[in-house]
C-alpha cells in the first residue's frame, strides 16, 4: 500500500520541508506540521508553486496540478475575449506555458509544446487554441506522458516494419524528458493498422510501471478504425470522455466552466472588496488615524508554499520591535 500511494515520497518532502524551516516549525510543533502537511497532500494543494520534479513525481501530484489548473484559469474559456466570437479567450502555446508557469515556475515548455500540437497538429506554436482544447490535450501529455513516449516508439518500430516487442519502456523518473518528435503523420490515409497497434499498447499496459489509460477505453477506441496515426491516437485520447473520466482530475467537457464551490468564494471575495470600496472613502480620514502602519513582509523563496502566514506574522512582529528600538 505504501508504495502504490507513493507514501516514501511524500515522507521525504515532509521531512525536507521540516528540516528547511525548523525555525519557524519549532514554534507550533512537528505534529502539527505534520498534520497540516498530509491535509495539504489530502486536498491538493501541496503541488502549488513546486518545482517540476515534485510536481511530477506521483500520479496524484499530476492529477493535483491539472486539477489546480483547471480552478484557477477557467475563466480564462468562460470569459469572452478580443480574439473570439464564441465567448472564450484563445490563446497561444506560449501564453498557456506563462500560466503553467504562475503554479510551476520551472515548467517546461517542451510539454506545453507537444499538447499544443495534439490539438494543432503541426508545429505552428503561434496558433491560437481554445482554453478547453488545450486542457485536455494538456491533460493526456502531462498525465501520460511517459506511455506516450513508449507509443511514440511503438508507432515508429510498426511504420518501419520492426518488432515492436523490443521497444524499451521509459524506467527514468528524473522528469526529464526526451527529444523524440513523433513522425508528421496526421494525413488519415496513412498510420499502422489499428488492431495491431492495439496489441502493442495492451502488451505495453501490462509491463508498464507508468499510469497508463485503461485498455478497455483504448481498445473501443480503436476498434472503430482500420488504420492509426499517431497524431489521431493523440486527439482520440484527448477527446475521449471516459478515459477523463476514468483519470478523475477534470469534469466532463461540458461542465467544464462549472465550479460552484470556487464561484461562491470568489462571490465572498468581490462582496468584500466591493463593500471596503464602498465604505473606503467616508471613512478614510478616521482610518488614517487610527490604524497602525503595517510593512509588507518579504518572502524569500517562491518553493515553500507551507506556513508562509506563520513566518509572515513573525517577520512582521521582529519589524516592529526594531521600530520601538529605533524611537527610543
Amino acid at each position: 500500500f505504501a508504495a502504490q500511494r507513493h507514501v516514501l515520497i511524500y515522507m521525504e518532502d515532509a521531512v525536507s520541508q521540516l528540516l528547511e524551516n525548523r525555525e519557524d516549525i519549532s514554534q507550533y510543533g512537528i505534529a502539527r506540521f505534520f498534520t497540516e502537511y498530509f491535509n495539504s497532500v489530502r486536498q491538493g494543494t501541496h503541488i502549488l508553486f513546486r518545482e517540476f520534479n515534485f510536481v511530477q513525481a506521483t500520479p496524484h501530484n499530476r492529477a493535483s496540478f491539472l486539477r489546480t489548473f483547471w480552478r484557477c484559469f477557467r475563466t480564462v474559456g468562460k470569459n469572452g475575449g478580443k480574439y473570439s466570437s464564441i465567448c472564450c479567450y484563445l490563446l497561444t502555446a506560449q501564453e498557456y506555458h506563462c500560466l503553467l508557469q504562475l503554479l510551476c515556475p520551472d515548467f517546461p515548455m517542451e510539454l506545453t509544446q507537444k499538447a499544443a500540437r495534439i490539438v494543432l497538429m503541426d508545429d505552428a506554436m503561434d496558433c491560437l487554441m481554445s482554453f478547453s482544447d488545450f486542457l485536455f490535450a494538456f491533460q493526456i501529455q502531462f498525465y501520460y506522458s511517459e506511455f506516450l513516449e513508449s507509443v511514440a516508439a511503438i508507432y515508429q518500430d510498426l511504420l518501419a516494419g520492426k518488432n515492436p516487442n523490443t521497444v524499451i519502456v521509459p524506467t527514468s523518473s528524473s522528469g526529464q524528458h526526451r527529444q523524440r518528435q513523433p513522425p508528421n503523420d496526421c494525413n488519415p490515409l496513412e498510420g499502422v493498422e489499428a488492431s495491431l497497434f492495439y496489441q502493442c499498447l495492451e502488451s505495453l499496459c501490462d509491463r508498464s510501471k507508468y499510469s497508463c489509460p485503461p485498455s478497455a477505453l483504448v481498445k473501443e477506441m480503436l476498434s472503430s478504425a482500420q488504420r492509426m496515426t499517431f497524431c489521431g491516437f493523440l486527439m482520440a485520447l484527448a477527446k475521449d470522455q471516459g478515459i477523463n473520466r476514468a483519470l478523475g482530475a477534470l469534469p466532463d467537457r461540458g461542465d467544464l466552466f462549472l465550479d460552484p464551490a470556487m464561484d461562491q468564494e470568489l462571490e465572498k471575495l468581490v462582496a468584500q472588496v466591493s463593500g471596503l470600496s464602498i465604505s473606503g472613502p467616508a471613512n478614510s480620514s478616521a482610518d488614517t488615524a487610527t490604524l497602525p502602519v503595517r510593512n509588507s513582509p518579504r518572502i524569500n523563496s517562491p518553493w515553500k508554499p507551507l506556513h508562509h502566514r506563520r513566518k509572515m506574522d513573525a517577520e512582521s512582529e521582529g519589524s516592529n520591535e526594531e521600530t520601538d528600538s529605533s524611537e527610543n
